[in-house]
Parts: C-alpha cells; structure tokens; sequence
C-alpha cells in the first residue's frame, strides 16, 4: 500500500465535499448506507476508536486504520475518524489498501500501517 496515494485521494475526496469528518457525522454516514470506507487514526483515543469499528461491524462498511497523523496532513481536519462516500474516491482507497498483511475480515478491520513508509 502506498501512504501517499492514499493521503492523496483522501485529500482529494475531502476537497469534492465527499467526505464526513468526525464520528457523529461517519454514524450519520455510514447509518443511511452512504458510506464506502472509514478512515481511522492510529493516534485516536481508545474509546473513540472502539466505537468506530463497532460502526464499521454494524453497518459493514470497511474500515482502515491509518497511521497517527496522515487523516489531517491530507485533509487539514483534526478528526481522528473520517468516512469517504461510495464511489470512486472510496474505491481508489480500498483498492489501495489492499493485500495488506493485517485484515481481519471478520471485522472489516484493516491496519495498512505495518507497511507505510
């Protein structure tokens, strides 16, 4: 996976108004079937995080965890946890993240981190 072209897209989701930042906007998102991934922050707290993979499990939206830090590099927000609409900015994510060597697909759960540069 490459962190750029991922923080690249998310940059570019978050300037078409494709995105939702901050975790009553993902529910709000995700909750109405809008949802195509969520972006999780690896710096975010421990309670937040938990319950944005229980979103991500009971709406069964995919979920990636990013490392502490890209969500606002990319995007300017201080939002730990960011959702992309479906289509194609959502889909250039995914496709991105894939083959990654921890996914739990039980959960949705990924964690691209262990192999960012």
């Amino acid at each position: 996976m490459n962190g750029r072209k991922i923080a690249g897209m998310l940059g570019f989701a978050a300037r078409a108004r494709q995105t939702a930042a901050g975790m009553e906007a993902c529910r709000i998102l995700a909750r109405s079937g809008q949802c195509g991934v969520m972006l999780i922050d690896s710096g975010t707290a421990a309670n937040t995080r938990k319950k944005a993979e229980d979103l991500s499990r009971e709406t069964h939206t995919p979920a990636i965890v990013l490392p502490a830090g890209m969500i606002e590099s990319a995007t300017g927000k201080q939002n730990m946890v960011i959702s992309v609409r479906k289509g194609s900015f959502s889909d250039q994510i995914l496709s991105l993240s894939k083959g990654q060597p921890v996914h739990n697909p039980g959960t949705g759960i990924m964690n691209p981190e262990s192999t960012m540069p």
